[in-house]
């Protein structure tokens, strides 16, 4: 078995400038420069995310990042208005979202209510309430 000290999780980016701008002003996680050309994002744990620069990169088809936040509507507007579009799903796999893209699983007893956005890299990222 292997014994395993810590772990961290990572992803690609096709343009690190922008994804620095992205999670560090629209998002407004701190970001620290990696040695390597990367970065560092910090969550609010205190848990790093570490981005790396990928010319060929590709996007995620799948949720990357979880953003826990306290009021789904709050957090949708506020991306909305630093020009985050949260309606990135359409019928039929819109996964019951509404017109500004959150999906009230809480409602139904189906989930959370959530809402999906995209990087500047095309990876899909989401904020929830949980």
């Amino acid at each position: 078995m292997v014994t395993v000290r810590d772990a961290f999780p990572g992803f690609s980016v096709d343009d690190i400038a922008a994804a620095r701008e992205f999670y560090g002003t629209k998002l407004g996680l701190p970001i620290e420069d990696d040695a390597m050309g990367a970065l560092q994002i910090v969550l609010p744990s205190s848990q790093r995310v570490f981005v790396y620069p990928k010319p060929n990169h590709e996007p995620a088809t799948f949720t990357i990042l979880n953003l826990m936040v306290d009021d789904i509507d709050r957090a949708v507007d506020e991306l909305n208005e630093a020009g985050v579009e949260t309606k990135i799903y359409t019928a039929p796999d819109d996964f019951g979202t509404d017109e500004r893209g959150i999906a009230r699983g809480s409602a139904t007893s189906q989930g959370p209510d959530i809402a999906w956005f995209r990087d500047p890299a095309g990876n899909v990222l989401s904020v929830l309430v949980g």
